[in-house]
């Protein structure tokens, strides 16, 4: 039994080995456990030992490992073409089909889709479309947001310093709008946060009524646009709905909607990063969804909507394409067959097996028990929406 438990840590020792052998350091691994097959939310490693995954390959595997919905698209689609490159021809029939899908779930006002591989990408290629259409430059996005790691995407994230470090010069004419954190808030502070209590605002523990913000962060804005950058030199402002990687926080109550009058105000476009609020995760298709009304001009999808396939997208106004010539946009395998293929899947297998309702009835079933531990325990703050 001893050497059956020895030969197996080697041969497991020998895995990592080779696994590692070829991998850059900058690319932090969080544990040694070599994956060799998943289903549902479980992952198996190589020794057959079993794992609940709780991170649904950081927000990407919406409908769980090999969907059998989706692995049987992504094999008809294997099987019929590949990659039928966007440039070289006007389309295909998967595309096609996922543009009548995307036109159901999307917001009725988002009409155009440019279809590319990865979040970060699409954040990029929002940014190029906000700046052609507005001819300004500037960009604000939002303290503690993550957008992505290219050289774009990177200068609009602030949540952690080490996605930044030694990569400068950054792009220019990007400004970092503070975000309502009012857990830490001052005002807070100073009223005993009697207008931040533990419960999330949402059904069935609290409402939007009593959750009260000094609105600080929008007066702020507001003085950027005094101070730092003039208004009509500002192409966009970008926001995570529902902020990730800073905190997994929402957005105070009219928040979002003062961020639309600003951005009426001024002719700046408003973009919601759905990368990953979206694709049904928070128990509604799209995170902004939520809150009071924000009617993004543009929406970035991507992780979720494609069940852990390279597949990402930029949504937005009909006429937003209207001053590109062609050949600005493109990509070599944005709106893959099989990426199109499998993004259907998950949409229909979304629709079909309820799990929006499931994202949300799950999510308030944890953060019932969590605010019922609060009561007990030093759990200061039950944040997020759905799962």
């Amino acid at each position: 039994m001893q050497t059956s438990v020895a030969s197996a840590a080697h041969a497991m020792s020998g895995a990592m080995q080779a696994a590692l052998q070829h991998v850059p350091k900058a690319l932090v691994k969080f544990n040694d456990i070599i994956v060799q097959k998943g289903l549902g939310s479980w992952v198996w490693d190589s020794e057959g030992n079993k794992y609940l995954d709780f991170t649904a390959g950081i927000g990407a595997t919406s409908t769980g490992h090999c969907h059998p919905t989706v692995v049987e698209a992504v094999r008809q689609q294997a099987g019929t073409i590949v990659h039928a490159q966007q440039n070289i021809f006007a389309g295909h029939s998967k595309q096609v089909e996922l543009d009548s899908h995307l036109s159901r779930i999307l917001p009725s006002h988002l009409t155009k889709y440019f279809y590319c591989n990865s979040g970060s990408e699409a954040v990029d290629n929002a940014v190029k479309i906000a700046r052609a259409v507005t001819g300004r430059q500037s960009i604000i996005a939002f303290d503690g947001a993550f957008h992505g790691r290219t050289i774009g995407a990177m200068a609009l994230t602030s949540s952690k310093v080490i996605y930044r470090q030694h990569f400068g010069p950054l792009m220019p004419s990007v400004h970092i709008a503070p975000y309502p954190y009012c857990l830490h808030c001052k005002v807070q502070e100073e009223k005993g946060h009697s207008g931040y209590h533990v419960a999330p605002y949402c059904e069935p523990f609290d409402t939007p009524e009593n959750r009260y913000c000094c609105n600080v962060p929008l007066e702020t804005l507001e003085w950027m646009l005094i101070q730092q950058v003039h208004p009509h030199d500002v192409a966009a402002m970008i926001i995570e709905p529902v902020m990730g990687e800073g905190g997994f926080l929402t957005p105070p109550p009219g928040f979002l909607s003062g961020l639309r009058k600003l951005a009426d105000k001024h002719g700046i476009l408003l973009i919601a990063d759905e990368v990953q609020s979206g694709a049904g995760r928070t128990g509604k298709w799209w995170g902004h969804q939520h809150f009071e009304e924000m009617n993004p001009d543009m929406l970035i999808f991507a992780k979720g909507i494609a069940s852990g396939f390279p597949f990402a997208g930029v949504a937005t106004k009909q006429h937003f394409f209207d001053k590109m010539s062609p050949g600005t946009m493109g990509g070599t395998y944005g709106g893959n067959a099989v990426a199109c293929a499998a993004a259907v899947a998950t949409i229909q297998a979304i629709e079909s097996e309820g799990m929006l309702d499931n994202a949300k009835q799950r999510g308030v079933q944890l953060m019932k028990g969590l605010v019922k531990l609060a009561d007990k325990y030093p759990i200061i703050d039950v944040r997020g929406r759905g799962l």
